[in-house]
């Protein structure tokens, strides 16, 4: 195992704030707190290669799980390993060899152009030179970052600064990558850049890959893992198919009609949406089969096409959320 984690507990102390004049003064003298648990004895394991969602609500515990296994916080009680290191007590040794890239934080110097924030990372990373050589050559052809390496940082777009974020967390060949919302704020054409590219190093590079993300989008393309936290526990670890069907097993069928009878009435069928031409169902394949539902619909429908799908990630993860009674959980991060 490349990651392991042990009953992970992580407690925050927050100032009890009152409002007031009177009730500030009170707490400069005796300041009173909250007890915030942001991870409750959280325990997982991931292979060396796997890429795996780490998803959750805001709030859940996602970010205070990467801190720790990054090195960047301590856990108030548990213990993990990575690499074989425990990241908060060998944190020196430890960054050698994993990459972190956070959404919305960045390790580039913002008035450098990118190639020197490259340059003083190979130095902080004491990186072979031809290590570095090798490996920055190949991250700017497939980030395609050749047009703006010597654009000062503060001048580029955010799909431009993520590519960069993302080729600086490689240039020392780090064994595992934590991205924390990568694809935050990015348009659509810089999202699937960073799922291409996010793939092609795991696969590639054999690069091990543990993603945060409220972009269910990435986690439908990238992950066959999933592990769900929420209040600061796991509440579900598996394949992305356990999760679909640890909430409905359903399918969706949608149809392009020319003319029909509005009515419906077939069982283990439900219709969602009636737009003008365009049907949209959703059946349970235990029912009634697809086969089955395309024969009994015919008869009432004249069917110009016909689409059958999964029912979008987003609508699967919500309706566990909802099930689970983990929305809106407000912790420190």
């Amino acid at each position: 195992m490349i990651v392991t984690a042990k009953e992970l507990t992580k407690k925050y102390k927050i100032p009890r704030r009152k409002p007031g004049i009177i009730n500030s003064l009170k707490s400069v003298i005796h300041r009173e707190y909250d007890d915030v648990l942001a991870l409750n004895k959280v325990s997982f394991q991931i292979d060396e290669g796997e890429l795996v969602g780490y998803i959750g609500p805001n709030g859940a515990g996602k970010s205070t799980t990467i801190k720790i296994l990054s090195g960047i916080l301590t856990p108030t009680s548990g213990e993990c390993k990575v690499l074989g290191k425990i990241p908060y007590k060998d944190r020196i040794n430890y960054v050698r060899d994993i990459g972190v890239v956070f959404g919305q934080r960045t390790q580039l110097w913002w008035d450098l152009p990118v190639v020197d924030s490259f340059e003083l990372l190979k130095d902080i990373y004491k990186i072979p030179l031809k290590t570095y050589l090798k490996n920055k050559d190949e991250l700017i052809e497939w980030l395609d970052l050749k047009t703006f390496l010597n654009t000062p940082v503060r001048q580029l777009s955010l799909g431009q600064k993520m590519r960069c974020e993302l080729a600086a967390s490689l240039l020392h060949s780090p064994k595992i990558l934590f991205l924390d919302e990568p694809t935050i704020g990015l348009d659509a054409v810089s999202k699937l850049a960073v799922r291409e590219f996010i793939k092609k190093i795991n696969k590639e590079r054999g690069v091990t890959v543990i993603l945060t993300t409220h972009d269910m989008d990435d986690i439908e393309t990238l992950c066959n893992r999933v592990i769900v936290i929420g209040k600061g526990e796991i509440v579900l670890d598996g394949p992305l198919k356990s999760l679909r069907d640890a909430v409905s097993k359903k399918r969706r069928l949608i149809l392009e009609i020319e003319e029909g009878d509005n009515g419906f009435d077939i069982k283990g069928a439900t219709l969602v949406n009636k737009d003008r031409n365009r049907l949209t169902i959703d059946f349970d394949p235990d029912i009634i089969t697809p086969a089955d539902l395309i024969s009994t619909l015919s008869t009432t429908y004249k069917i110009k096409d016909i689409l059958i799908e999964n029912p979008p990630i987003e609508e699967i993860i919500a309706k566990l959320y909802g099930r689970l009674n983990i929305w809106g959980l407000i912790y420190l991060l």
